[in-house]
């Protein structure tokens, strides 16, 4: 029979050691060889683990004496043999002249900074005379199992563990040990604060890595952290009003003054208190918690109960949290429905809240649906108070986003454009060249209505902008905002002489000779000047014409190149002088023609008003026009009988005795449906939907006013429910 096990034996050999990639510390690797001997002393079962130590000397600078340091490193780590005293001393060295790292650049800034209670010092009930071991955690979780301060106990010795990144990975592939800390901190945290400030730390230490946010998700600590700060708040408001009835100012609470902002972070007594705030701080921490509180449907309407509220603190803890949660579309839908957008509105004027109100606002404005509802809040009012507040400095970067995005819809843009607003913004970028601020303003000019006509007066400043020795970014801007006045008053013809406008926009028509977005906005510009008949000959005397032509052959994978180009063919087929070069001398009808069945909507729409106008006015074009008109409906026609004749669930498409499928060629029913007749036959059909009308007098109804299909969108500036500016960092 084999001896009882009764003794076991731990040897530890010191390996390598080497300097640490980040930070200023030295790491020592090691390896544990555990034995359990029998009572004779006879080996029965061993295992060997690798581990490391890092040691860190934070105090290691230019000026230290690495050979002392070195020595007291030695003596006080007990894996560092006499004999390495040297090697020691070697990379200690090395440290000391080695640059820093970014990490290591930010860690000497926050060791410089006062302590915090965000910073994590320990607290007594974590600091056990015992040291916990890696291979003991079975022991550790039988403790969770017994009373109140067992569980302390246990739960302290994991904490231990937890604090050291090596052993989080092994701690949670233990379901058992993070089950078992979930269901104590689920039952027991109203019992033990310390107990709960513990176990909440310990999920802290797996919340500041990313990949261990499932599980912390999983047990839904943080709802159970915002249960912990909901009850706290409610005893904190209990106990002032039992202050108020006793007309006392404050509670002395073991020597320490008991503030409200510990009060809100669930304290009892200063030793658990200072940890529970570090563990809450984290908790609701906008580095630490990108996903894992996205999922509990009721934490908008929660945090929404503390915007407002007394305690700085957690006001700001509250916020960024909030921020956070923002990133997703639905938490933001959250965010309006509960009423926050007034809430935060008015946070714009606190000083300490502002940044992060104004970046939630900024996420809130992204959402199409929501920038109509800034109109009910006194947001942008504010927003241009803080624009003027600026003065001649740099605007912050998140103030001009959620301007821009707010700009977009209408109404809005009437709210900014009310008193001075636009002079000021006007004279503002035009003076800083502030590409943000003039993207803000072509928002603005793309609505119709009231706003447009006010543009005037800055049409001469904002042609003045348009010259090749300005930076690209800053043309692009201004010429869109020009594109945008499609002003019926506007002089398009003066704008042009005076400012020699169109060198400018023949050079950028051609491929690669700058951005696309900027090639995208001559284009638009060229649009909307040649509604003015006077404009349209000088362009087509110009040449652009050909040029638009080739743009168009270069650009004809781009679905909004092609709109815009065909618009712009659209617009010049109107005027004698143009439709003459479009139709005679150049090809563009055939481009026209093939681009009548183009998979996307607007170009076809577009493509078949501009060549029913030309159809009008040529006769040979307008047979090709017609011909390829009767082609593509005829094969329409003989793919539907086609797939109709290969169901054989529905064998008869028509009763017999109403075999009617000539009905399928025309719409007045009298083109045979042998399909004998010539296609040249429709030129002398009566009108159709989307054919030419006469008026009795001879004059042509069809015109850009009446008749327009209107200017199609592109993806800045042409709709106020469009998305037209999304960055920020």
């Amino acid at each position: 029979m084999q001896d009882d096990a009764r003794y076991l034996k731990r040897k530890v050999t010191a390996g390598s050691l080497d300097v640490h990639p980040t930070e200023k510390a030295l790491v020592v690797h090691y390896e544990v060889e555990a034995s359990i001997l029998a009572e004779g002393g006879g080996h029965m079962l061993g295992e060997r683990k690798e581990g490391q130590k890092i040691i860190r000397v934070k105090s290691l600078s230019p000026s230290t004496d690495v050979g002392a340091l070195a020595k007291k490193v030695v003596e006080e780590c007990k894996l560092i043999p006499a004999s390495r005293l040297p090697q020691v001393e070697q990379l200690l060295y090395y440290l000391q002249n080695r640059k820093s790292t970014p990490v290591e650049g930010k860690m000497e800034k926050k060791e410089k900074r006062p302590v915090k209670p965000r910073e994590l010092t320990p607290f007594d009930g974590m600091e056990l005379n015992e040291e916990a071991n890696i291979t003991r955690v079975d022991e550790y979780i039988e403790l969770l199992y017994e009373g109140i301060p067992e569980k302390i106990r246990g739960s302290a010795l994991i904490l231990q563990l937890a604090r050291n990144p090596d052993n989080l990975e092994e701690l949670l592939n233990n379901e058992a040990a993070l089950g078992a800390l979930a269901r104590v901190l689920r039952e027991d945290w109203k019992q033990s604060v310390e107990l709960a400030t513990i176990i909440i730390y310990i999920f802290f230490c797996f919340s500041s890595f990313s990949q261990f946010h499932g599980v912390v998700s999983h047990y839904k600590i943080g709802a159970l952290c915002m249960s912990v700060v909901e009850h706290e708040l409610k005893r904190h408001d209990v106990w002032r009003e039992e202050l108020r009835k006793k007309n006392k100012a404050y509670i002395l609470l073991s020597g320490g003054i008991f503030t409200a902002a510990m009060t809100a972070m669930a304290v009892v007594a200063p030793r658990s208190g200072h940890i529970m705030w570090a563990v809450m701080t984290e908790t609701l921490s906008f580095r630490y918690y990108v996903c894992v509180l996205q999922a509990e449907v009721d934490t908008v309407e929660r945090l929404a109960c503390l915007v407002p509220c007394d305690h700085d603190d957690l006001l700001n803890l509250t916020l960024r949290l909030l921020l956070n949660l923002s990133f997703d579309s639905g938490l933001r839908a959250k965010m309006v429905e509960v009423g926050l957008l007034p809430k935060l509105t008015a946070l714009l004027g606190d000083e300490n809240s502002r940044q992060v109100a104004l970046r939630i606002l900024y996420h809130i404005s992204i959402d199409d649906r929501f920038k109509g509802m800034f109109v009910y809040t006194d947001c942008i009012p504010q927003l241009m108070q803080m624009l003027y507040e600026h003065g001649e400095e740099d605007t912050e970067a998140e103030l001009l986003s959620i301007c821009i995005n707010l700009a977009a819809n209408k109404r809005n843009a009437q709210l900014i454009c009310e008193g001075n607003g636009l002079k000021m913004l006007m004279k503002r970028a035009l003076k800083m060249k502030d590409c943000l601020l003039m993207k803000m303003i072509r928002n603005i000019s793309q609505h119709d209505g009231a706003t447009k006509p006010v543009f005037i007066d800055y049409v001469g400043d904002l042609a003045a902008e348009i010259r090749a020795e300005e930076e690209e970014e800053w043309v692009l801007e201004c010429l869109g905002t020009l594109a945008n006045l499609t002003i019926p008053d506007l002089d398009w013809e003066l704008v042009l002489k005076e400012y020699n406008l169109v060198p400018y926009l023949k050079d950028r028509l051609k491929p690669a000779s700058a951005e696309d977005d900027l090639i995208l906005e001559v284009v638009i510009m060229i649009g909307t000047v040649s509604m003015d008949d006077a404009c349209a000959a000088m362009l087509a005397k110009s040449g652009i014409i050909p040029a638009l032509i080739e743009l168009l052959n270069a650009q004809q994978e781009d679905d909004e190149f092609v709109c815009q180009i065909v618009y712009v063919f659209y617009q010049m087929v109107f005027h004698q002088a143009t439709r003459d070069v479009i139709i005679k001398d150049t090809q563009a009808p055939a481009y026209l023609i093939d681009l009548m069945h183009d998979k996307n909507a607007e170009i076809r729409k577009v493509c078949d008003n501009t060549l029913d106008i030309i159809a009008e006015y040529d006769e040979e074009w307008g047979r090709k026009i017609q011909s390829e008109k009767f082609r593509f409906h005829n094969n329409q026609w003989l793919e539907m009988v086609e797939s109709r004749q290969a169901d054989e669930s529905e064998p008869y498409l028509y009763d017999n005795d109403n075999d009617r499928t000539d009905l399928f060629y025309s719409a007045d029913g009298i083109t045979p449906a042998d399909g004998s007749v010539s296609p040249d036959f429709f030129n002398d059909l009566q009108p159709q939907n989307g054919d030419m009308h006469h008026t009795g007098d001879g004059s042509d109804v069809f015109d850009q006013t009446s008749s327009s299909p209107g200017r199609p969108a592109t993806a800045y500036g042409f709709r106020p429910d469009e998305q037209p500016f999304y960055q920020y960092s």
